[in-house]
C-alpha cells in the first residue's frame, strides 16, 4: 500500500523549505520501505532547492544520505529484513542492463539512473523525492547495509561525501605510499582526507587558509600546503600521483597542475560547469598529466566503502541539527559554516499537521 508522509519540500527556487505532505509510491516485490533515522545536508541538495543548476521540479524533497530502518520488504526482497539498519545514497535504481550497470558503475547508467530525489520513477513515472521526510522506498538492490557500531548520524554522509572522495582514491588504485593531494577542506574534502590515510596515502591538504592546519593534521593530514604561496606550491611541484579537489565552485586549476607527478592525474569532485579562467595545457601535455572527474560511486563500490569505514571506524565530522532548522543550515553552508557536514535528526522532527 501507498506510504503516507511527512517532509520538508522547496516548493520553488526563492521560497523556504517547508512542511510537505505526500505519499511515498506503491511498494512493489523488490523493495524495501524505510523509516529514515538521520539525513545528511549536502551542497547538491541546496544547488537543487534553489535551481542552481537548472531543471528542478517543484515540490522537491532534498536529501540523498540516508541512515535509515526497514520497516518492511516485498515478497521478492532477499538481501535484508525488517529491522536492519540500512543506508540510501544518491540513486534509487538504473537499468541494469546496459554496459556502465554491467560494469557496477550505476552512476553512469546509459539509460540515466534514477536519482533519489528530482526524478523519474523508472516504472510508473512518479517524481522521487528524497530523504527530508519520514519514510522512503527504494529497490532492494540500491539498499546499503551499514556496519555495525557506526555513530549513524556520521554515517549518514558517507553516501555522498564517502563514496565520492572513496570512489576515485579506488580507481586510481591509492595504496601505502601513494601522494595524495585534496583541495579543500569541507564536507567532501574532510572525508578525502580521512579515507586517503586510512587507504595508506601519504597525505597533502592544498588549503587558502593558514588556519586550518591542525584540523586537517587531525583528519589525517600529513602535511598543509598553502596554495596562495608560491614558494610552498614550487616546493611541491612534480610531487603528487593523485590530486582530489573537492573545491564546489569554478576556481583556478593552473596553480595546482605543476605539482602533479608525472602520469598524474588531477580528479574533479566538488564542482560542475565551466571553469575559470581557462585551464593552461602545458603542464599536463608534457608530463603525460590528466584532468577527470568522478561522480559519486556504484552500489557494490558504497558497500565496500561502508564496509571499509565499519572497519577503521570512520565517519564524518558532523554537526546534528532538527528538520526545521533546515533553511538556516541552508544558509550556512553558503557562508562554509559547518564542520563539516550537518545532519538531520528525524526523531526530532516535530511537523505540524
Amino acid at each position: 500500500m501507498s506510504q503516507a508522509t511527512r517532509g520538508y519540500a522547496a516548493q520553488s527556487p526563492t521560497s523556504p523549505l517547508g512542511l510537505f505532505h505526500f505519499v511515498r509510491r506503491d511498494p512493489r516485490p523488490e523493495d524495501v520501505v524505510i523509516d529514515i533515522l538521520y539525513s545528511g545536508v549536502c551542497h547538491s541538495d541546496l544547488h537543487t532547492a534553489r535551481n542552481d543548476w537548472g531543471g528542478t521540479v517543484y515540490p522537491t524533497v532534498p536529501g540523498h544520505e540516508i541512515i535509515g530502518r526497514v520497516r518492511a520488504v516485498g515478497s521478492a526482497v532477499q538481501r535484508v529484513q525488517p529491522g536492519d539498519m540500512v543506508g540510501v545514497g544518491c540513486m534509487v535504481d538504473s537499468c541494469q542492463a546496459c554496459r556502465a550497470c554491467a560494469k557496477g558503475w550505476e552512476q553512469y547508467c546509459e539509460r540515466g539512473a534514477t536519482y533519489t530525489y528530482n526524478s523519474v520513477d523508472r516504472v510508473d513515472g512518479s517524481p522521487t523525492q528524497g530523504g527530508y521526510a519520514e519514510q522512503i522506498v527504494v529497490r532492494q538492490e540500491f539498499v546499503l547495509k551499514v556496519p555495525g557500531g557506526l555513530d549513524l548520524a556520521g554515517a549518514a554522509p558517507l553516501l555522498c561525501a564517502g563514496i565520492t572522495t572513496w570512489s576515485p582514491l579506488r580507481h586510481w588504485k591509492v595504496g601505502p605510499g601513494s601522494q595524495v593531494a585534496v583541495v579543500g577542506l569541507g564536507g567532501l574534502g574532510h572525508m578525502a582526507l580521512k579515507l586517503a590515510k586510512a587507504l595508506g596515502a601519504e597525505v597533502t591538504l592544498f588549503s587558502r587558509s593558514p588556519g586550518k592546519e591542525a584540523d586537517a593534521r587531525r583528519l589525517g593530514a600529513d602535511r598543509v600546503v598553502i596554495s596562495t604561496d608560491k614558494a610552498q606550491m614550487k616546493a611541491v611541484r612534480g610531487q603528487f600521483e593523485l590530486i582530489l579537489d573537492t573545491v564546489p565552485y569554478a576556481h583556478d586549476l593552473n596553480p595546482y597542475t605543476p605539482t602533479l607527478a608525472t602520469g598524474g592525474t588531477l580528479v574533479l569532485v566538488g564542482f560542475l560547469g565551466s571553469q575559470e579562467p581557462p585551464l593552461n595545457t602545458s603542464a599536463l601535455v608534457v608530463g603525460r598529466k590528466a584532468l577527470a572527474g568522478s561522480l559519486i560511486g556504484g552500489i557494490a563500490e558504497t558497500q565496500e566503502m561502508l564496509d571499509f569505514c565499519g572497519q577503521h571506524g570512520i565517519t564524518a565530522d558532523t554537526e546534528v541539527i532538527a528538520l526545521e532548522d533546515i533553511n538556516a543550515a541552508y544558509e550556512r553552508m553558503l557562508r562554509s559554516d559547518v564542520k563539516y557536514r550537518f545532519v538531520i535528526d528525524m526523531a526530532r522532527f516535530a511537523g505540524q499537521g
